[in-house]
């Protein structure tokens, strides 16, 4: 299979609009790491993201009567700016279907390169079946946006490229995966010339459609893929892209949300470019294999696949940087309530640097303290740490992989609420656009007492949620049946530590 498309890749129709982006090296990991890492700059491109390359090579191989009659998408990130730009070279009319919680940046970039916008629903599905009827209705082709032979040809001459820029031996390659158009057509290139060359593709933990399918050997459906890394959220690996990945590629690695956020800084420490979560994977995946792999002085090359970042989302990606650098760890530590206590607790930790601290007096004995510290890159001494405060006689509980503490806590550390009975708290993730909050809100009703509530947008497609209310025991079926009928996915957290510790009902004690 990947043979076939040789051919196809030396001879796609890409460089009327793409440009022969670089291989540059990335000093700075590369000292760190001890490899040479070079990164290929696909968020150089003029829509700055891979994408360009299959959408023209796909529209450039349509006959007169589908030129004529116009061509459409759904998207709602780098495919339907790699089709409206391309569309607009060759003259076509082009309809790009979003959803309406697609981030105004990207709305306005696709109409500015002169394509027709048709907002609908609030997730792609919705986008995708409204195309499906378009279609029907006027008669338009359909570009994919991977699972096509065109636009997989397409995305193969970014492999074309590297290979003749970069000649020397290399050991591993490492590839962003959403729905497999990008690495199908790299590593179809990559393993016909070099087959010692390993292909790595870099998937989100929450969004890992091609290890599970090379895991079970066949295409398999997620229930569900996580938003943070938009550009690769995708349930299943597309047909295609199956077909070759499942004998070209070596092995998926996973990453955190954590990881993908230093990941992006460490991209931009070294090209002063601000990569977007889906363009920052391959550093992520690099990042991840020479520590598990313990290589060195080898060549590794990792795509920067896409920089079409949202520029609300910058907050968000900083606060969690430190920890996917592994140089901040989180605890909960039980102190006593008393004058000098704090001072006792700075110089229990040996002149190590506090990054947060938050505090509510909330008991005349004991306060719980939400504490942030500053550890060695890595990780390095975040066990010696927690284990020299509980020998000094502090209880501890390391929240450094709480989501719930990342997401919300840290923000909201201001006491407990000792009148408060009942509670019951879930986290929620609703679609992020005008009017969703209020409607969230009017949804929920009037039966029970709303008794907390925290929401941050950090200007993605969909925000999150912990909401606080009082359900009695005997209640909660019907609660949790009234959240269905809203329709938002939500996870109860009452029994989560984290929540316990710091905002529940009573005092809570790290133990």
């Amino acid at each position: 299979m990947p043979q076939r498309y040789i051919k196809k890749i030396l001879d796609a129709r890409v460089y009327d609009v793409a440009v022969e982006t670089p291989l540059t090296e990335a000093r700075s990991l590369s000292r760190r790491f001890g490899n040479h890492i070079m990164l290929k700059r696909e968020d150089l491109q003029p829509v700055f993201s891979f994408k360009i390359r299959g959408a023209y090579n796909r529209l450039a191989q349509l006959s007169e009567e589908q030129k004529a009659k116009g061509v459409i998408c759904a998207s709602a990130g780098n495919h339907a700016q790699g089709v409206a730009m391309s569309a607009k070279q060759l003259g076509i009319k082009a309809i790009i279907v979003m959803p309406q919680t697609t981030p105004d940046i990207k709305v306005r970039s696709v109409r500015e390169r002169g394509a027709k916008v048709v907002l609908k629903g609030d997730a792609f599905d919705e986008a995708a079946a409204h195309a499906q009827e378009l279609i029907q209705k006027h008669g338009y082709t359909y570009i994919p946006p991977y699972d096509d032979p065109d636009v997989i040809a397409g995305q193969g001459t970014v492999a074309m490229e590297m290979m003749w820029q970069f000649s020397q031996p290399l050991h591993a390659v490492f590839i962003p995966v959403g729905g497999g158009g990008l690495i199908a057509g790299m590593a179809a290139y990559i393993k016909y010339l070099r087959p010692d060359i390993r292909v790595i593709g870099v998937e989100p933990e929450d969004s890992n459609c091609l290890q599970a399918a090379l895991a079970a050997g066949e295409r398999v459906i997620l229930d569900e893929v996580g938003i943070f890394a938009d550009g690769v959220a995708v349930k299943q690996i597309g047909e295609e892209p199956w077909n070759i990945c499942k004998d070209a590629v070596d092995e998926v690695i996973t990453v955190s949300t954590d990881e993908i956020c230093a990941a992006i800084k460490d991209v931009f420490e070294d090209t002063r470019s601000i990569a977007e979560p889906a363009g920052a994977l391959s550093v992520a995946g690099i990042k991840k294999y020479i520590e598990r792999e313990q290589v060195e002085g080898e060549n590794l090359v990792g795509v920067l696949s896409g920089a079409n970042m949202n520029f609300d989302r910058l907050r968000y990606i900083s606060e969690r940087t430190e920890i996917g650098e592994k140089r901040e760890a989180i605890l909960a530590v039980t102190i006593p309530e008393k004058p000098g206590a704090f001072k006792t607790f700075i110089n229990a930790l040996h002149k190590r640097s506090i990054t947060e601290f938050n505090y509510r007096y909330a008991d005349q004995q004991e306060a719980v303290i939400f504490v942030g510290i500053q550890i060695q890159a890595g990780g390095q001494g975040r066990d010696e740490l927690v284990q020299e405060l509980r020998e000094t006689g502090y209880s501890v509980i390391d929240l450094t992989e709480s989501d719930l503490a990342k997401q919300h806590l840290r923000h909201m550390v201001g006491g407990h609420a000792p009148t408060i009975t009942n509670e019951k708290v879930f986290q929620f993730e609703f679609p992020e656009r005008p009017g969703a909050l209020l409607k969230f809100l009017m949804s929920l009703g009037t039966r029970w007492n709303i008794s907390m509530f925290h929401y941050r947008n950090h200007g993605a497609a969909y925000s999150r949620v912990l909401l606080g209310a009082q359900v009695e025991e005997g209640e909660v079926a019907d609660f949790e049946k009234m959240l269905d009928k809203v329709g938002f996915r939500y996870e109860n957290m009452t029994d989560n530590e984290a929540y316990r510790l710091f905002l529940g009902a009573g005092n809570g004690k790290a133990r």
